[in-house]
């Protein structure tokens, strides 16, 4: 038993390194940006119709506070996940944006919540959202462990920043591989807010 989990762990992590070396970016990764070794995702925004859409994983983890955070605790509201790093220059040119809607859909059902990964220090992250003054949480995930929940070939996260919309019924209903601009994330948002 001992020796099986030390296998698994041994495997999260190199596969968790792979992402790492990568910037999460996947098969459909575009090229770097300039020396910044991060790789960008494709600028694909891709809308899954509510036929087709495959469900979420059910991530559970603590917050970059320490405090306990579920995905699942959300189900029935809209869930923007964004993915990002306290290091990762999209992520710090993106993050007002998502205070700003956030902020204005906090009355629409809609829960921002974010994966911060990669960032081996907490206080990297609590620095990051005190700068940009981020009203929601966000897991804390140092080795991607969590990116790692969702399926192969599913709409995963491939690039840092990723951002998911997770439709009322907990299902993958929009991915965007790239920063968004707040005009971005309001037109992805929108159709998945008004199914009801």
């Amino acid at each position: 038993m001992i020796q099986f989990r030390a296998v698994s762990v041994a495997l999260a992590g190199a596969v968790a390194g792979a992402l790492v070396l990568t910037a999460c970016g996947g098969d459909q990764a575009g090229p770097s940006g300039g020396d910044t070794n991060i790789v960008q995702g494709t600028g694909e925004i891709t809308q899954v119709a509510a036929t087709d859409r495959e469900e979420a994983p059910d991530l559970s983890g603590e917050s970059v506070d320490g405090d306990p955070l579920t995905l699942s605790d959300y189900r029935g509201q809209v869930v923007v996940l964004n993915i990002w790093g306290s290091w990762c220059p999209p992520c710090i040119a993106e993050a007002d944006n998502f205070v700003r809607v956030a902020e204005d859909t906090a009355d629409q059902d809609v829960q921002f919540l974010g994966i911060n990964t990669r960032d081996r220090s907490r206080d990297n992250a609590e620095g990051f959202e005190r700068t940009h003054g981020v009203p929601y949480p966000s897991f804390y995930d140092p080795d991607g462990r969590l990116l790692l929940e969702f399926p192969r070939g599913s709409l995963n996260p491939q690039a840092i920043p990723t951002t998911l919309i997770i439709d009322r019924e907990g299902r993958i209903a929009a991915r965007a591989l790239k920063p968004l601009t707040e005009e971005e994330l309001r037109s992805a948002l929108e159709p998945v807010l008004t199914e009801g």
